[in-house]
């Protein structure tokens, strides 16, 4: 049992270090910071929108740097932000199927809790879907997870086991009880808003807009 403890532990570990190269911090100016995930090499980062909810928004990368971001899209429905900001070549993320994800599958969520860099929390999927039973009824599915989120998750990656992202968290509904916006909602939202952000041809626009979503 401990030599499967021990390389269960070795393989989380990994999966934290390798996410944490697209884990960015979300400043809005005020007190305190979200998380958010580089989606596109380009600067493309995903959030929540309550997290960019300022009007001084900044990314800080893993690395230290703090960049200017701009809100490309929000939709505070979603609670889902596009931000972009002025680099390229970042480690962008690799999406999973949230589709496929099922009771009792472990999963990890990355952010910033109480300023705390770069944690993970690991937890099970408690359903996926958007009537739940015991779960409060909103317009659109979500992954449901046995996981405690804190202050700085939200807008953060819940990751599954190979490391893809399968959801962004967003909010919790009761002790250990913790939701998140699945990856394949993410990318509908994505695909919409930025596709109709580059029908204006806007030169900023165009190279997310053509990543894969």
């Amino acid at each position: 049992m401990s030599v499967l403890t021990d390389q269960l532990n070795v393989e989380l570990a990994a999966v934290v270090e390798r996410m944490g190269r697209s884990l960015v911090q979300v400043r809005n100016g005020r007190r305190g910071a979200g998380a958010g995930t580089i989606w596109h090499p380009d600067g493309l980062v995903v959030t929540n929108a309550h997290v960019a909810s300022g009007s001084h928004l900044s990314v800080v990368l893993p690395n230290g740097t703090s960049l200017p971001a701009r809100i490309l899209v929000s939709g505070p429905d979603l609670d889902l932000a596009a931000l972009m900001v002025d680099a390229t070549g970042l480690p962008a993320v690799a999406v999973g199927d949230s589709r496929k994800l099922q009771p009792g599958q472990w999963v990890l969520a990355m952010g910033h809790p109480w300023g705390v860099l770069g944690a993970g929390a690991t937890g099970v999927v408690i359903g996926v879907g958007p009537d739940l039973p015991g779960i409060p009824q909103f317009q659109h599915e979500w992954v449901v997870v046995d996981l405690r989120l804190r202050p700085g998750n939200s807008g953060g990656p819940l990751i599954d086991g190979q490391g893809r992202l399968v959801g962004v968290n967003t909010m919790i509904v009761g002790p250990n009880v913790g939701m998140a916006v699945p990856a394949h909602v993410v990318k509908a939202f994505l695909r919409k808003a930025l596709l109709e952000l580059g029908r204006s041809a806007s030169p900023s626009v165009e190279g997310p807009v053509r990543c894969r979503l």
